[in-house]
C-alpha cells in the first residue's frame, strides 16, 4: 500500500491504560537487568517488529502493511508496549509519540535505560524542530512525520536494520557498547557518540584483549604513524574519556592503559 494515511493519523485517540506505568518502569531499571537480546535476522530476512499505536483502526491498516515483511507484535500503550520490548526479540520498532499514559518519548527512554539498543522509529504528528529534536534526544533513531506514505515507512524501516547490522562486532564495555565498524559508542541509554579514526583504532585495540595492559609503546607501534611520541597516547586516551567518561580507560600506575568497565 503506497497511499498517505488518512489525516486522522495526525492525532493519537486517548484510551484507557493498561497496567501501571511505574511498575513497568521499576522492571526496566530493575538493579542487575541485562536488557533484552536483539534477533540475529540479517537485514534482508523477514524479522520481528514492535509496533507501540493505540488508535485501532490506524494500527489494523499498519499492521497488515508491516505484516509483509516482518512479524509483527502490537501494543496498544507504552505500558504493554514496554513489557514486549523487555520480554521480547525485536529486529527493529516503530512507536507513536502520542500514546496514552506512557508516551512515545518515555517508552523509548524506558527501553534505553534498560540497555536495549534496538532501533527506534518515532511516528509524530508534532512537526516542530523543537519535538523532533527530543524524540531523538529521548534515544529515538530515527523520526517519521505523520501523515506518512507506507513506502517511505518500509524504506525507513530497512535503512535502520541496515545501519544496526552494519554495526556488526559489538563491544560491551562496562554498561556502554562500542561498535568498531562504525567508530561509534553507545552510553547506557542507547545515545550514539562518533569517534575519529585513530580514537576508534586506540579502543579497538584495548577492548579486543580487556584484560591485558597495553603500555604506551605498545599502543603507539599498533595505532599511531610513524613520527608519533608516547605523548599522543596519553592525549587519544583524553580525547576518548572527554566525550565519554574518564572511566572508559583504566590508567595502570607505570604500566600503561586497559580497557575500563564504565558504568
Amino acid at each position: 500500500m503506497s497511499s498517505a494515511i488518512a489525516d486522522r493519523v495526525s492525532g493519537g485517540a486517548s484510551g484507557p491504560v493498561l497496567g501501571s506505568s511505574q511498575s513497568v518502569l521499576a522492571e526496566a531499571t530493575a538493579p542487575g537487568r541485562k536488557g533484552a537480546r536483539v534477533s540475529q535476522i540479517g537485514p534482508g530476512e523477514r524479522g520481528a517488529l514492535l509496533y507501540v499505536e493505540d488508535d485501532p483502526g490506524i494500527a489494523a491498516i499498519t499492521v497488515e502493511v508491516l505484516s509483509d515483511a516482518y512479524e509483527v507484535t502490537h501494543a496498544a500503550t507504552g505500558e504493554d508496549g514496554l513489557r514486549h520490548a523487555l520480554n521480547g526479540r525485536f529486529d527493529v520498532m516503530v512507536v507513536d509519540r502520542r500514546l496514552p499514559g506512557m508516551d512515545g518519548v518515555a517508552f523509548i527512554r524506558a527501553v534505553r535505560t534498560a540497555r536495549i539498543t534496538t532501533p527506534v522509529l518515532m511516528l509524530t504528528a508534532l512537526g516542530s524542530v523543537e519535538d523532533r529534536v527530543s524524540g531523538l534526544d529521548s534515544g529515538a533513531n530515527d523520526y517519521l512525520i505523520k501523515p506518512f506514505d507506507y513506502e517511505e515507512l518500509l524504506a525507513r524501516l530497512r535503512a535502520l536494520r541496515r545501519a544496526f547490522h552494519a554495526d556488526g562486532d559489538r563491544r560491551p564495555l562496562g554498561e556502554w557498547t562500542f561498535t568498531p565498524a562504525s567508530q561509534a559508542l553507545y552510553d547506557p541509554t542507547g545515545y550514539r557518540i562518533a569517534l575519529t579514526a585513530t580514537e576508534s583504532a586506540l579502543l579497538e585495540l584495548l577492548s579486543g584483549s580487556p584484560e591485558h595492559v597495553f603500555s604506551r609503546e605498545e599502543i603507539l607501534a599498533s595505532v599511531f604513524r610513524d613520527g608519533e611520541t608516547t605523548s599522543s597516547v596519553d592525549t587519544y586516551v583524553h580525547y576518548i574519556r572527554r566525550k565519554s567518561t574518564r572511566d572508559m580507560i583504566e590508567t595502570v600506575r607505570a604500566r600503561g592503559y586497559r580497557a575500563g568497565r564504565p558504568s
